[in-house]
């Protein structure tokens, strides 16, 4: 992705900023970058709302150990954006220690100048 634009390179921050305010814990970082419509798809098929999401955050139901984002295309058309690549991830899962490896689609929404996390869909990769 050599000379990124502007908005591929916020997008591309936010991405970054997500994650690591996902292993940090750093609820109030990680409320700021949701849209209030998200729809977070988890690995095991479920979905959240953002208050739904964050409040399993909260109570410590999900704690990503570590978490990595690998990024293969972005594409920006207009105030939306796709972010394609995968995630690898520790994460406890109700104190249960789980190993992460999917493949990964992020949809951002540009929402009074900055970029939001719309959707989020991982999904694993075939053998």
């Amino acid at each position: 992705m050599a000379e990124l634009g502007d908005d591929v390179q916020a997008v591309l921050a936010a991405e970054d900023r997500r994650y690591r305010a996902m292993v940090d814990g750093d609820l109030d970082a990680l409320e700021q970058l949701l849209a209030d419509g998200l729809c977070y798809t988890h690995s095991s098929g479920t979905r959240d709302t953002k208050e739904q999401w964050l409040a399993k955050l909260r109570s410590r139901h999900y704690v990503y150990r570590r978490a990595e984002h690998p990024v293969d295309r972005v594409e920006v058309t207009g105030d939306t954006a796709i972010v394609v690549g995968r995630m690898t991830a520790v994460v406890d899962v109700a104190g249960v220690p789980k190993t992460l490896d999917n493949l990964a689609l992020a949809v951002w929404t540009r929402a009074g100048g900055s970029w939001r996390l719309l959707a989020y869909a991982p999904t694993p990769p075939q053998a």
